[in-house]
């Protein structure tokens, strides 16, 4: 069971990552949620 709760975080760490700290080029150099808030000012 602990295997299984470790995978869990890792996926949950790396999603985290991926949508708040990743800059893409795609977004100008933004993360995604940064990109998100920035072209949808009032829907957050």
């Amino acid at each position: 069971m602990k295997d299984i709760d470790e995978f869990k975080i890792a996926i949950e760490d790396y999603i985290r990552y991926y949508n708040t700290r990743r800059i893409s080029l795609r977004f100008n150099g933004l993360s995604p949620v940064e990109y998100r808030l920035k072209s949808y000012p009032g829907r957050n």
